[in-house]
Formats: C-alpha cells, structure tokens, sequence
C-alpha cells in the first residue's frame, strides 16, 4: 500500500511537472513573437528627420533609409497630376537673400490622397519617404503649412487685437484731417 501510494505520488509529480513545461514553452513562444513583431515594425516605421544639406551628405544611407525632409516649396515648380505631385524644395523661402544659394531637392509625391490645401507656392512641405539615387525624394506622406498664416498678425488683419480708441490710424481718421493721422 505504501509503495502504491508513492507510485502514484511520482505520477501525479510528473504530470504536475510536464504541465508546467508545456505553459512555460507556450508563454515563452508567445512573448517571442509579440516581441519580434514589435521589433521588425519599430524598425519598418522609424524614419530620420535630415534637413536638405544634410541629406546631401549622407552618402549611401540616404539611398537606404525611410527619412522626412523639410524644405519650402519652390515657386513655380508645382506639376500636379490627380493625387501624383512632382516639385522642388529649398532650404530657404524664396524672398530670402539666401534663397538663390540654397539646396535643392526634387520631390516626387504619389500618395492615395491629395495634397493639403495648404501645398502652395512658398508653403513650408515635409516630405517623407525615400531618396533614390535618381536624385528625387520619392514621398508617400506629404504635410504643408502656409508660412503666412503664421506670421503675426498686423493691426488691420484678422486675429489682430483691436486698436485701442486713443490710437489714430488711416482707417478710423476722418478723410479731411491729414494732422491726426501723422
């Protein structure tokens, strides 16, 4: 009877340990793939912000990694076709004296949506995609803010404060009266 007893304890033991073994392999395969699925997307996802210069100078990695670029859109270069805009970026706004010795860089955008409705002329675009070595930056995602929009704000504009009842401008001084106005 003793040596039953024990017979059974020793299997009762093994399935005990056997159970244990077979969730320890299965928790151990499941946090293995949850982790390699969030390691092969952080690295499928993660993209370098390089300005236009710097672009320039990364050499092969350029041609290899998922980068943004930030440029102002060169007047006069917008060709668009449907949701497909092809246009040139420069470092610099185009009434800046330093517009003319910028860096450029040619953008080709194919995205599924249209640009937004703040892609213009001037417009500050951040491009993110690749760079082939055509030496055009193929986009899949495009963004644009309008650089006027956040310039501050004059005293006639909308947004501005208003103008305090002492203060005389050419809007709230009577036509005859030249002297207030100065």
């Amino acid at each position: 009877m003793v040596m039953q007893a024990r017979i059974v304890k020793r299997v009762n033991t093994m399935k005990k340990s056997q159970k244990t073994l077979q969730v320890g392999i299965a928790t151990a395969i499941i946090l293995g793939t949850i982790g390699w699925l969030a390691f092969s997307g952080y690295g499928a996802n993660k993209s370098y912000y390089v300005t236009i210069a710097e672009l320039g100078k990364m050499g092969d990695k350029a041609y290899h990694s998922n980068l943004r670029v930030e440029g102002f859109v060169k007047p006069g270069s917008i060709e668009q076709n449907g949701t497909h805009v092809t246009f040139v970026l420069n470092e610099f706004e185009s009434h800046s004296p330093n517009a003319a010795k910028g860096r450029e860089i040619t953008v080709a955008y194919k995205g599924t949506e249209p640009p937004p409705d703040t892609f213009k002329d001037d417009a500050m675009a951040l491009a993110e995609g690749t760079y082939g070595r055509d030496g055009v930056f193929h986009a899949n995602t495009l963004q644009a803010k309008c650089a006027s929009k956040y310039a501050p704000a004059g005293p006639n504009q909308p947004g501005a404060a208003p103008a305090s009842p002492n203060t005389k401008t050419a809007a709230n001084t009577p036509a005859g009266d030249q002297t207030a106005a100065r």
